[in-house]
């Protein structure tokens, strides 16, 4: 009986990758999702990514179950032609409903109740301490305990903007707005937008807006060519300015970490008053708004300048280390150049992360990222389960001849000084510069080869 479907080439379904004409393929249906893209929870741009190509790896980490069932909608009636699947890609779905069947995805445990309690106890302490006490030594250990509050904050709205961590959705955006905008001052819209863009594209240095951080810091040689951003829309100028400030980028690390909060409120207000549509802006401004309220006011009531100052320089340097792991996971890992491939999406999450390896009593204290890789292949997955299933993946990893990099805390900084030092000497001499990321060379040798050279 012959084939009555209809089929279309990867040729002609990679032309239909323009915001007003966006095809994707999943499972080898062909999906028109054009209009969708404006009202796509994760916004448009993680499809404009992964559009004119299959998206089906994708499409199964992001999405639960329930979500294939809106798909037919979308269906143009035609198939891709020649639609194969990887071993590896065939692994990581039976991996995924495996993870389902045993209900990993929708227990979430109790680290979001125990965690808003502990917030609560350290914002009272810090109010407390703040209004109630005369000492210095005091004021600073409050302003220590707020860095410490933002750190927690920030792993209850990291995980919020994953996945639903209270009962209904409801609740989970009202603990986005808390944790992320009234008691961090950063807008989840905002996270949420270049979080996603993150995910998708991980470690390309044109698509990933966590790898774009010039004027101050860059992971690969490559910038020096000026690229352009993808995902701002606009040219990365390597001018003298940025060579200077790169030409230090290892010694300045760790100093401008400690003030890198700085750049979120500012992204979270220019994002806020810039005509980009954010869902639910007005409750996003009104959190910002609520933050620099109670936060300016908490520390005028301190008795003087210094040591208003230093609370606040305590509270940003405390908070600075959830920055720093943010760059040891991605930093010193590979680096590409282009927007993400849905034919190898699998392999592109596993050589763009690192693990660090740590006990588990010390999970609270990474907050899940201590298993990115996990995380960045099962990223609805409630980081509880993170461990349980660590196992299962670098076993996946092992039998596909995959990357599963690892390495304890201090030797992942250590790569990522290395990573900006290798850099930093190309940026002072650019006519010995070598277009790509030193790192990699650790990779394609073997994983965790020993450091760069100087």
């Amino acid at each position: 009986m012959a084939d009555s479907k209809r089929y279309i080439s990867k040729t002609e379904l990679e032309t239909h990758k323009k915001p007003d004409d966006l095809w994707i393929s999943i499972q080898g249906k062909i999906y028109d999702v054009t209009q969708w893209s404006h009202h796509h929870p994760g916004g448009p741009l993680p499809l404009l990514n992964l559009a004119g190509q299959d998206a089906t790896d994708a499409f199964i980490a992001y999405h639960p179950g329930i979500a294939w069932q809106y798909l037919d909608k979308f269906f143009t009636g035609y198939y891709l032609e020649g639609y194969l699947v990887s071993d590896i890609s065939k692994d990581y779905r039976k991996l995924a409903v495996e993870f389902s069947k045993m209900g990993l995805f929708d227990k979430k445990g109790h680290g979001t109740c125990i965690l808003f309690t502990i917030i609560a106890l350290l914002f009272f302490t810090c109010v407390y301490g703040v209004l109630c006490c005369d000492k210095t030594w005091v004021h600073l250990c409050c302003g220590g305990l707020m860095g410490f509050l933002w750190i927690q904050s920030g792993w209850i709205g990291h995980d919020s903007g994953h996945y639903t961590v209270m009962s209904n959705k409801n609740l989970n955006r009202l603990a986005q707005l808390l944790t992320g905008n009234c008691l961090a001052g950063i807008s989840m819209g905002w996270w949420k937008w270049t979080h996603n863009a993150h995910h998708i594209a991980c470690n390309s240095l044109d698509f990933d807006p966590d790898l774009q951080h010039m004027p101050f810091f860059t992971v690969s040689s490559k910038f020096f060519n000026s690229i352009t951003s993808a995902f701002y829309g606009r040219k990365l100028n390597f001018d003298s300015l940025t060579r200077l400030l790169v030409s230090y980028q290892h010694w300045t690390f760790y100093p401008v970490m400690c003030f890198a909060r700085i750049n979120l409120f500012a992204q979270s207000i220019i994002l806020l008053l810039s005509k980009r549509k954010v869902p639910n802006k007005g409750q996003e401004i009104f959190g910002i708004l609520v933050f620099w309220t109670w936060y300016p006011l908490l520390v005028s009531f301190l008795p003087n300048w210094y040591e208003r100052v230093m609370f606040v320089v305590v509270s940003f340097a405390v908070t600075s280390i959830q920055h720093v792991q943010f760059c040891l996971n991605h930093f010193s890992s590979s680096v590409y150049v282009g927007p993400p491939n849905g034919n190898d999406w699998f392999e592109k999450q596993t050589d763009g992360t690192l693990n660090i390896l740590c006990s588990s009593w010390m999970d609270w204290f990474y907050g899940g990222l201590q298993f990115q890789v996990e995380h960045h292949l099962f990223p609805r997955l409630p980081r509880c389960h993170l461990r349980t299933i660590s196992p299962f993946v670098k076993e996946l990893c092992k039998k596909h001849n995959l990357a599963y990099n690892c390495a304890s805390f201090w030797k992942a900084n250590a790569m990522t000084i290395e990573t900006l030092k290798s850099a930093a000497l190309q940026a002072r001499v650019l006519t010995n510069a070598v277009p790509k990321n030193l790192r990699q060379v650790d990779w394609e040798s073997g994983p965790l080869k020993g450091a760069l050279p100087a």
